[in-house]
């Protein structure tokens, strides 16, 4: 078995093994033609959202974008964004729904002041780091909820939200539209209050350790995965429209995020 790993941990709900398994093999014929050998021989399913580091022996993975531009600095290496049918998705780009029960009588962020916050961790970009600059213009220099629950990931947020042990939580709009997909009940008793601001789409990476004609024959195939009409029906099962080359630079907007909560004096999500 290749010591070298592969994974699509962002969107990876075991009804969803399936497609991954498939948009993996897709992608590893499309490799096999690039002379690649010892190719992983199925994503791994147990790899976190966030892990401890993006380790050298990563061939092939997706990842958050803000953790890229903070805690994994000079751990990866980009090879290409995903465009996604979803709501709340634009060419390359994604964003985060604030969720609450279907019920409650919330209208608009602002109703939200005081309330409780369930977070799914503090290295998030749509858990954390889009709604710390939407709730910061409102905050006025003070924290704006009564209390921030970090909960470990966003379906356990979810639940928090439901049983009524949190008022609200942020959830990555792909999160949210893969659980209308298959599991319509987990989230039949919430609804969208608000979108954040709009962030890059997560990427898919590989380790900075990959050398470059890896790196390259992985781009390749990517690309051409991506625009062979026969591939239509991998990608259309994890919604994905396109991949697309990625500016290296388009992740800055993210520690611009960061920065501007902070000069609204709004530099931690509470």
């Amino acid at each position: 078995m290749s010591a070298l790993t592969a994974s699509l941990p962002m969107y990876n709900l075991p009804e969803m093994a399936a497609a991954n398994a498939a948009f993996w093999r897709a992608l590893s014929a499309e490799l096999a033609d690039e002379g690649c050998e010892d190719l992983p021989h199925a994503p791994a399913s147990a790899r976190p959202p966030v892990p401890d580091e993006i380790g050298t022996t990563t061939l092939f993975s997706q990842t958050c974008g803000y953790p890229l531009q903070t805690i994994y600095r000079g751990q990866y290496q980009l090879l290409g964004v995903p465009t996604y049918d979803a709501d709340g998705c634009g060419e390359a780009t994604h964003c985060a729904f604030i969720l609450v029960r279907e019920g409650s009588s919330y209208q608009k962020p602002d109703d939200l002041r005081g309330t409780v916050f369930a977070l799914n961790s503090r290295h998030s970009n749509s858990g954390m780091n889009l709604p710390r600059l939407l709730f910061a213009r409102l905050a006025e220099r003070r924290p704006f909820f009564s209390q921030v629950i970090e909960t470990g990931g966003h379906n356990a947020s979810i639940e928090r939200v439901a049983a009524g042990a949190a008022d609200c939580a942020s959830i990555d709009c792909l999160t949210y539209a893969f659980l209308q997909d298959h599991r319509p009940a987990f989230v039949a008793g919430l609804r969208i209050l608000a979108a954040t601001p709009s962030s890059p789409a997560i990427p898919f990476i590989t380790a900075a350790a990959t050398k470059p004609q890896l790196v390259a024959a992985l781009r390749r195939a990517l690309f051409r995965m991506a625009a062979d009409p026969d591939r239509r029906p991998v990608l259309h099962a994890l919604r994905i429209r396109t991949i697309s080359p990625i500016d290296p630079g388009a992740y800055q907007i993210l520690l611009d995020y960061e920065r501007q909560a902070a000069e609204l004096g709004y530099p931690e999500l509470a």
